[in-house]
């Protein structure tokens, strides 16, 4: 009777596959690494980073591209930058970087890391800094701030109109300053919204292009950035969106010649299930043509295109370890197994926005398996995973019962990308958003209201320090 986990996965999933491999011991390795010796070493819960699948990533996406661009014969380049906010950590951050990717920034602190990096002589005075995100006042002074010190390729792209005004103020380069515009990108009705709250809606950038930068002599309108929630995925929206974006890209370099960047963003899904199906090969052919069609039937030069990959590059390389520390059985079909940490606490995607991660067994393989829910330690009723991406349930090796039996282990894989940014971990909040002043009102003993100051608003540098930026 074929009813063990191994038979499950071998039945419903080519097995092995890159990244998983079960070993002769029946203990699952993840990219070659023997987990269950780390487990021996360190003990669980923990967070796993394979450093590797970094650089395996990044160098898989720029092969696709260099491919694209010689089989279309496309005159343009292709820059990689690296999404930071997806992980801010120094370890991600310099291992990126070594591979040849540019920057992008979503807040003011990120900055703070770029002249980190500068001065560990991990980036260079050309490495393109793509400066995203609504401007907080903060954020367009550090801008102004590199480069007036001399960063050739840092671009501010305008998320409204009124940024463009701090920039004018705080700039002082004597040559000619390279900015983008992020393009309001509409959504599929799925969402709450149809348009993104991020941007300037497209029916705006010509006029605000003509009234405000053509002619300063003080800036060049170099990039158009557009990116899409749903990520980048074959479907009408996607296109229909490209389309639009190409077309005001074709109307302004009409009028703006030095106009030469399209950022498509980010979004490329990554394997959140042994079934993961997704060619990535097509979509990037279909990309770089698409953009060349556009531009030949309007008369103009393809641009050069970027790309702002975080949860494709970091994504694939996180794991989280698990101990089943008992079951429970609530009714007459409900089993119910306990780990040793918390949903909310590690991966907190799973329960804010029911994201769904690979899940697998590290050990108790040749074991039977049945179905079942987690539990976190929380007393939280949403602490709980309960499906997989693939179907409505979770499988699992049943738990010995003898004593001395080795626990169940169990891991969360491809978890790298803004769990720890989303959990807080250690002080740390997605895109570096400091946590806020912290003020007390209370009445004293004569009746009065008194209010002071309980915290300040969290610096910078008590980020840099979690991140491993300074000592």
């Amino acid at each position: 009777m074929n009813n063990t986990y191994h038979d499950l996965v071998s039945q419903t999933f080519h097995f092995p596959q890159e990244g998983f491999d079960v070993n002769d011991n029946n203990y699952l390795e993840f990219n070659g690494v023997d987990i269950k010796a780390l487990i021996d070493k360190y003990g669980t819960p923990f967070k796993l980073t394979y450093l590797p699948k970094i650089g395996m990533q990044i160098g898989k996406a720029k092969k696709m591209f260099s491919d694209a661009i010689r089989k279309h014969k496309y005159n343009g380049n292709y820059y990689y930058c690296y999404c930071t906010k997806s992980s801010h950590f120094s370890f991600i951050v310099e291992e990126t970087l070594k591979h040849g990717v540019h920057i992008e920034t979503s807040f003011a602190y990120d900055i703070e890391i770029i002249k980190q990096l500068y001065k560990r002589r991990k980036i260079n005075k050309d490495t393109y800094i793509i400066c995203n995100g609504f401007k907080t006042k903060p954020y367009t002074r550090n801008i102004a701030r590199l480069i007036n010190d001399g960063f050739r390729n840092v671009i501010p792209v305008l998320d409204n109109k009124n940024e463009f005004e701090d920039y004018k103020r705080l700039i002082r380069s004597k040559d000619p300053v390279n900015i983008g515009i992020r393009i309001a990108s509409e959504e599929e009705p799925a969402f709450d919204f149809y348009t993104s709250r991020l941007g300037i809606r497209s029916r705006d950038v010509l006029e605000f292009y003509v009234d405000k930068i053509k002619g300063s002599g003080k800036f060049n309108l170099k990039m158009l950035h557009f990116f899409m929630n749903k990520g980048i995925k074959d479907d009408v929206y996607y296109w229909s969106e490209l389309n639009k974006v190409l077309n005001l890209y074709c109307q302004l370099k009409k009028i703006c010649p030095e106009l030469e960047g399209l950022n498509i963003g980010g979004g490329f899904p990554i394997k959140h299930s042994l079934g993961f199906d997704y060619d990535y090969n097509y979509m990037v052919n279909e990309i770089v043509s698409t953009i060349k069609k556009v531009c030949k039937r309007n008369k103009v030069d393809v641009p050069d295109i970027y790309t702002e990959f975080g949860s494709f590059t970091v994504g694939e390389s996180g794991a989280v370890i698990y101990s089943v520390l008992d079951d429970k059985m609530q009714n007459d079909r409900e089993i119910w197994y306990m780990i040793d940490s918390s949903f909310i606490t590690t991966l907190p995607d799973t329960w804010g926005i029911g994201e769904k991660f690979l899940m697998l067994p590290i050990n108790k393989w040749d074991k039977e398996y049945q179905e079942v829910h987690l539990g976190g330690l929380t007393c939280d009723s949403h602490d709980f995973y309960t499906s997989e991406e693939h179907i409505n349930a979770v499988f699992l090796p049943r738990l010995d019962r003898e004593k001395g039996s080795e626990p169940l282990y169990i891991g969360f894989f491809h978890t790298g990308a803004y769990q720890d940014q989303l959990a807080g971990y250690g002080g740390i909040k997605h895109c570096m958003i400091p946590s806020p002043k912290h003020v007390v009102v209370e009445i004293d003993k004569n009746g009065k209201q008194e209010d002071w100051l309980y915290a300040k608003e969290q610096s910078y540098q008590s980020m840099l320090k979690i991140l491993g930026y300074i000592r």
